[in-house]
């Protein structure tokens, strides 16, 4: 099974790593990223100009990776397309530093390149942890290689996307998994002047985590979060969708126990 790994943080971001090193674990791993950050870039791709590739050294064994002057959606057409050789069994976009959650999933370039993996007709994941200071990818990365491992087993269907977000604990500590659906927290909902400027200046900012609470309904992702506990949230809904997720619950016992095990 070959998995390519892309993100929204970029290239050095430690997150991408810290799953690639997990992921290696069950199958064979390349990584397709930005060379500079990429937030927020939802599924834009460059059409207007070529996209400069460059191999690079990832100081991991039987690790694939390039760089990418472009959007993560560009990584993931340009890695499929392109790079590598083979064919791609799985997308796995992350791990991102900050959620990804509620209507966030339309600008989130983790949730973008998990979605051009989709349309591509490959199986993908986009994996966030709720945190963006101190972050702990540990649960993340092994939530990541669960999932892997069901997928290259034939336990889940081929052409999923999840989005799935963790809260930033310890193995030990997360106390379960939902299968959600996206709340309708957002990132737009919150613009401020900007003083410094001249001319007339706006920022949109984040919401802050005393807000998530307005949009934590029972089942949504941010709910789940704010019990501590991980979000997997089935996208693009389709005719099977329920089927999809009543067969990810039936799952799910059976992953958190080995999330909790080392």
């Amino acid at each position: 099974m070959k998995v390519l790994v892309v993100n929204d943080d970029g290239i050095e971001a430690p997150g991408l790593w810290a799953v690639v090193r997990e992921l290696q674990k069950v199958a064979e791993v390349a990584v397709v990223a930005p060379k500079q950050e990429q937030s927020g870039r939802g599924s834009s791709i460059t059409l207007s100009q070529p996209i400069k590739v460059n191999k690079v050294e990832p100081g991991l064994n039987g690790v694939e990776a390039y760089s990418i002057e472009g959007t993560p959606s560009d990584c993931v057409i340009v890695g499929i397309r392109s790079l590598l050789s083979g064919g791609v069994d799985l997308v796995v976009s992350g791990i991102n530093r900050g959620s990804n959650i509620g209507h966030d999933v339309f600008v989130s370039g983790t949730v973008g390149a998990a979605l051009q993996g989709y349309l591509c007709g490959v199986s993908s994941l986009a994996i966030s942890v709720y945190a963006y200071e101190d972050l702990n990818f540990a649960a993340a990365a092994k939530l990541a290689t669960l999932l892997t491992a069901r997928i290259k087993n034939g336990d889940l269907p081929k052409e999923i996307l999840l989005n799935i977000n963790l809260p930033n604990l310890p193995r030990e500590k997360i106390l379960g998994i939902e299968i959600t659906e996206l709340s309708k927290q957002s990132y737009c909902d919150l613009v401020e002047k900007d003083e410094c400027c001249e001319e007339a200046c706006y920022r949109i900012r984040r919401n802050n985590k005393d807000k998530d609470a307005h949009y934590a309904n029972p089942g949504t992702d941010i709910w789940a979060l704010r019990l501590g506990r991980a979000s997997i949230t089935p996208l693009l809904n389709s005719s099977n969708a329920q089927a999809l997720k009543i067969h990810l619950q039936s799952l799910v016992p059976e992953i958190f126990s080995e999330l909790r095990n080392f």
